[in-house]
């Protein structure tokens, strides 16, 4: 018949053995945790546990306690943990004498029910504590990495994830594309963003809007990048919607542009499909400022580049037929430009000589347009009918920050003007 201490002893062995299990725990280290477990219970009881011998062997299961107490006198007894009369010494082993050591194995269970709790409060304690050091040691190196995970759990405001370790993963609604459309069960993948562990507590920040996620899928597709053919210089993203890629070799055997897309767009074509179809441009790299934002302004062609460096500002002109080009759709081509070249781009229409000797000053359209609208699209540094016609139709709504029935009713004035 199974004595107590079996019965309750090895539950809690298993308990922390499945742990070691799922967590990778080493055995010195399980030993180490569960030895300080019982010695901190041992202490609160006895006030010491520098003479007790703490056995605790895992693979089997099991545990020992053994207490050590020096045989005195029968009277002289100070310090009852630590010492042992010889009267009572001699129940243990006849032949005992005073000045010897007794070892004699404790019995956990007799030490009561709230010393068990204790002990089992400790040891959750402990067990919480390690699974938190895993977790923060299994992924504090992995930021910028790209991991996978499956849905378990989604909310308002985010994703659970859970790894092939069953641990928690987090994918805020800000990290994920808009396109993105998740269902329980299935595995998605995104990038280490950054881990969190406030008062030991890890939490596994993932995201899938990223630039660096682009990159390191771009990484896994174009073995020219890996093997440190092509450099990726910088990347822009507008997640789920389009984004811009500069690269470069070093090698002039090698077209990096050509490299990444692969043949008919094969490299790419993965990539976009992941990112919910995101259309990506792969431009070359130049350390030629002009160069590189004509580059970013692509399909659009460039007439001409007026630099402001100090102020990381670009004055870009071209045929009028180019400019919805340079925009883009929503304003997208600009925008992705102007963060991949990290320069603030405005577009302007190239007009000859000709049409400027026609143009008009903007205070002589007083009549038909309120004077505070003049004054907000001269501030802006347009002075004249046609600099307004000639600048594009989104900026003159958000810096002139003006609405856009205004802008619209601005043009039509202006426009009626030279017709």
């Amino acid at each position: 018949m199974a004595t107590k201490k079996e019965a309750k002893g090895p539950s809690m062995i298993e308990t922390f053995q499945e742990f070691k299990e799922t967590k990778n725990i080493d055995r010195t280290t399980l030993v180490s945790v569960l030895e300080e477990s019982f010695r901190n219970v041992i202490a609160k009881l006895f006030g010491s546990d520098e003479n007790f011998d703490v056995i605790v062997n895992p693979d089997k299961g099991d545990f020992e306690i053994h207490r050590n107490r020096i045989v005195v006198a029968d009277g002289d007894v100070q310090d009852e943990n630590k010492e042992i009369s010889l009267t009572e010494a001699q129940k243990i082993e006849p032949d005992y004498e005073i000045g010897e050591e007794v070892s004699e194995e404790v019995d956990f269970q007799k030490f009561g029910r709230r010393a068990i709790l204790n002990l089992r409060q400790t040891l959750a304690s402990k067990i919480l504590e390690l699974e938190h050091d895993s977790l923060y040691n299994k992924y504090k190196d992995k930021v910028g990495q790209v991991v996978s995970g499956e849905v378990y759990q989604m909310w308002k405001r985010e994703v659970l994830l859970i790894d092939d370790e069953g641990n928690e993963l987090h994918l805020p609604k800000m990290e994920q594309i808009p396109s993105d459309n998740y269902h329980k069960g299935e595995t998605i993948r995104a990038i280490v963003k950054e881990v969190q562990n406030e008062n030991n507590n890890p939490r596994i920040i993932l995201s899938r809007t990223s630039p660096q996620f682009l990159e390191r899928l771009l990484e896994a597709e174009v073995p020219e990048i890996n093997d440190g053919l092509i450099t990726i210089r910088r990347v822009a993203r507008m997640p789920g919607e389009r984004a811009k890629i500069a690269v470069e070799s070093y090698d002039d055997r090698i077209d990096p542009v050509g490299a990444c897309v692969g043949v008919k767009g094969s490299r790419v074509h993965g990539i976009v499909r992941e990112l919910g179809n995101e259309n990506i441009d792969v431009i070359n790299f130049s350390n030629n400022t002009q160069l590189f934002i004509q580059r970013a302004l692509s399909p659009a062609k460039v007439n001409r580049i007026v630099l402001n460096p100090e102020e990381h500002k670009a004055e870009v002109y071209l045929n009028p037929e180019e400019v919805s080009l340079a925009i883009g759709k929503g304003g997208l081509n600009i925008k992705l430009a102007s963060m991949l070249t990290e320069f603030t781009i405005d577009v302007f229409r190239d007009v000859n000589e000709a049409e400027e000797d026609e143009d008009i000053y903007l205070d002589e359209f007083a009549d038909e347009i309120d004077q505070w609208i003049i004054d907000s699209i001269k501030a802006i540094g347009l002075d004249t009918a046609k600099a307004v016609l000639n600048a594009p139709r989104e900026m003159l709504v958000e810096k002139a920050d003006l609405e856009e029935e205004t802008v619209d009713h601005l043009l039509e004035v202006l426009r009626a003007e030279f017709e």
